[in-house]
């Protein structure tokens, strides 16, 4: 049985190089890729095992483990956040941005009077695709940067777009790229205004397991009066990096919300990957020890990358992250636009998402995943000011081995 008591380890690069999923695809042996949000650690043993029985007993049908999901995700809920939920509202969907997606065309069908949707800009990327994937009409509510670069949902600008009666509402809690957990007050305004203007939130919670020491999750329908106007869509697949197996959860509160999951496709259930659902029940269930490992290694990683910025990017700007493995770093020193993303890839041979990608006010801004071993973070750091500091491309570095 593997030590869950120590931080966890991660492979060396070239067994790493060994994996065949995006983040080790998309770049040349050359790159260290950390862009995409995949973490580079082994999978909990909990989920390691039921998958490895799944194959052994030759069990790749469909997914029909529905009722354990529910059971095993309330369970969790109850014991990590207080959040008691009934088993019974809890709907299986193929991924969380499958789920948004079904849930905005139910929301706004086409000649719908109402086809306005939310997002709060730097945001996940994905959020503007499903707008656009559904025909909808996308209202940007950029979040308030406050003088100490702390990131806040700008609850004047929501009341203003609430307002114009949108249909919905996408809120990413806790949020994705600037690691934002959103406070009770800042949800309580949230229902508050959802209730005023009629329009229902769905709430992006994939993150949830993943915040860090010093923070405190608040789910959405945990809210006084969420439970009328809005739903949650989670996933372990970010937490245990289960996200190639496609399988999360919708959970409604009401009768008005159930009403509404209701209406997606029928054969919505018949898209979600079994071994998805089995490697989640799994993660909820058994994968607690394993989780509070790696929050605390995460919590290593957070802390160290905050001494090598300041000691080798010290004109990187960043607020540390309350959850996620995500980095949201302002290198507008270095230029704006993709040109910093560009030019640590060009010379520095690091891949990071570039700020453009998660809105138009995002140009100078990358988001670096530090979901990684330390001799690698070191490395992408190392190469990162390098490629600032001279005019010579970075090739052939071997990195961490």
């Amino acid at each position: 049985m593997d030590d869950l008591t120590t931080p966890l380890v991660v492979d060396d690069l070239t067994e790493l190089r060994r994996r065949r999923s995006a983040k080790w695809r998309m770049y040349g042996d050359d790159v260290l890729p950390l862009p995409v949000a995949e973490m580079d650690f082994a999978l909990a043993p909990a989920v390691r095992e039921v998958l490895a029985e799944a194959v052994d007993r030759s069990d790749t049908g469909y997914a029909g483990a529905a009722d354990e999901l529910a059971r095993a995700l309330a369970g969790f809920a109850a014991e990590r956040w207080g959040w008691k939920v009934d088993p019974t509202s809890v709907v299986p969907a193929t991924d969380v941005g499958v789920a948004c997606v079904e849930l905005l065309r139910v929301l706004c069908p086409p000649g719908a009077d109402r086809r306005g949707v939310v997002v709060n800009p730097p945001i996940y990327p994905p959020f503007f695709h499903w707008v656009e994937e559904t025909g909808t009409e996308l209202v940007e509510v950029p979040l308030r940067q406050a003088d100490d670069g702390a990131w806040r949902l700008d609850l004047d600008a929501l009341a203003e777009a609430f307002a114009a009666r949108p249909a919905a509402y996408l809120l990413c809690n806790p949020h994705n790229p600037v690691g934002r957990v959103h406070s009770p007050e800042e949800l309580e305004a949230v229902v508050h205004l959802a209730h005023e203007h009629d329009v229902t939130v769905v709430s992006d919670e994939i993150h949830a397991p993943l915040v860090l020491p010093g923070a405190t999750f608040t789910p959405f329908l945990t809210v006084p009066g969420a439970a009328d106007i809005g739903v949650s869509v989670v996933s372990a697949s970010k937490a245990w990096n289960l996200a190639g197996l496609k399988c999360a959860a919708i959970v409604s509160a009401s009768e008005a919300m159930r009403a509404l999951v209701d209406r997606r496709p029928v054969d919505a259930r018949w898209r979600i990957g079994h071994f998805g659902m089995l490697a989640s029940i799994a993660a909820f269930e058994s994968g607690s020890p394993w989780l509070d490992a790696l929050l605390a290694t995460l919590d290593q990683r957070r802390a160290q990358l905050g001494d090598l910025l300041a000691q080798r990017l010290p004109e990187v700007r960043w607020v540390p992250p309350e959850a996620t493995f995500l980095a949201w770093l302002d290198c507008r020193a270095y230029g704006e636009g993709r040109a910093p993303r560009d030019r640590f890839l060009e010379r520095g041979r690091v891949a990071l998402e570039p700020g453009p990608n998660f809105g138009a006010l995002a140009g100078g801004w990358v988001r670096l995943n530090f979901g990684t071993g330390p001799d690698i973070l070191e490395e992408a750091v190392s190469r990162m000011a390098a490629a600032v500091e001279g005019p010579d491309t970075v090739t052939g570095a071997g990195g961490p081995g």
